[in-house]
């Protein structure tokens, strides 16, 4: 279970969540005309109730009235594992320290691109995930999201 990528319809998610497709993502996310002809279709989705979007730049450049912005972090290693448990689970073999280089080089790239580089918006809350459990981070997410007035309780 869990989150589902659809596309006109079908279920991508493997594909979108793949290696290959994490790596064709970084590099056409560097072609600004790419980044433009999606940027308005991006910005169409913030319409009532709002949205949770993940992304790179959602904060910085996509979304920057969010009323909350959070950049989540982890260490190279800690995501690399994640990750391997995450393509294991899907049926795919790849090794830890390949995945660890493909994370590295895709940070890399990603913050010293020249659009729209990888760097928290000002305004964003930094939350280290690195020693954190899903349930940890969703937890501490909630609770901003609750400070800051964007949720409420049925009870």
């Amino acid at each position: 279970t869990g989150v589902r990528v659809m596309y006109e319809g079908s279920d991508v998610t493997e594909s979108v969540r793949s290696v290959k497709g994490g790596e064709g993502a970084s590099a056409v996310a560097a072609i600004p005309s790419v980044r433009d002809a999606l940027l308005s279709r991006q910005r169409e989705l913030a319409i009532p109730p709002g949205l949770i979007a993940d992304g790179r730049d959602m904060g910085t450049v996509v979304f920057p009235e969010a009323p909350l912005k959070i950049f989540l972090e982890a260490s190279a290693m800690a995501r690399a594992q994640r990750r391997q448990s995450q393509l294991q689970q899907q049926g795919e073999d790849v090794s830890l320290p390949r995945l660890l280089e493909a994370i590295e080089a895709r940070d890399l790239r990603d913050r010293t691109r020249a659009v729209s580089p990888l760097v928290p918006a000002e305004d964003a809350v930094v939350v280290d995930s690195t020693t954190m459990t899903a349930d940890d981070v969703f937890a501490h997410v909630m609770s901003l999201a609750s400070q800051k007035g964007l949720v409420h309780s049925d009870g």
